[in-house]
């Protein structure tokens, strides 16, 4: 299984996942700076020139959420999914694709300065609900899904660590500073974000 992977793109949280499951797997940095994801060999692997991709045989996975969905149902003796048809499954998708789908948009938006979008037909609506439904996810205690840390928090956690990191997410809330500080203690967290 291939990882191809730069430390400063979102290929961290797939690292991060990789790490959690032990999975053993070979490294490959993209030289993203040099334009080695713009390469013929790279584009065949994902047409988009983005990282992270996974390569696991025949098997292409791009898109960060994806890629730790896919990584969690192939270790699923590890525990970082809820099994297939059960209701924590549904939250856990909840979680996956939050995160892609709406709150990173909004965020790179806003960021940007963008504005003048309506909200009724954005599929992210507008910053006022995109934070009331940050809030409303966030665990006041334990993890996305409950006391056991899964593949969710890799994801949601990861992204709201990301966004208070770099001042993306506007006052985050004493229950998401509490979520994100249990999200950097973790271990394998500190191991795949060396930081300064």
């Amino acid at each position: 299984m291939k990882h191809y992977f730069n430390p400063m793109s979102r290929a961290v949280t797939t690292h991060w996942m990789l790490a959690e499951l032990d999975a053993p797997h070979e490294q490959v940095e993209v030289d993203i700076h040099g334009g080695e994801n713009h390469a013929p060999a790279y584009r065949a692997i994902n047409p988009m020139g983005k990282v992270p991709a996974l390569v696991d045989g025949d098997v292409v996975v791009t898109e960060t959420a994806a890629i730790c969905a896919y990584l969690a149902d192939k270790h699923a003796e590890v525990g970082l999914a809820p099994a297939p048809g059960t209701e924590a499954r549904g939250r856990y998708y909840r979680y996956l694709f939050f995160t892609g789908q709406t709150l990173e948009p909004l965020l790179t938006l806003a960021q940007h300065e963008v504005t003048g979008l309506s909200p009724s037909s954005a599929g992210w609506g507008d910053m006022e609900r995109c934070l009331a439904t940050v809030e409303s996810m966030t665990p006041e205690t334990g993890w996305a899904l409950g006391e056991r840390f899964t593949a969710a928090d890799v994801v949601f956690g990861g992204m709201l660590e990301f966004s208070v990191a770099f001042g993306l997410l506007p006052s985050p809330s004493p229950r998401v500073t509490a979520y994100v500080e249990r999200i950097r203690a973790r271990p394998m967290f500190r191991e795949t974000h060396p930081r300064e």
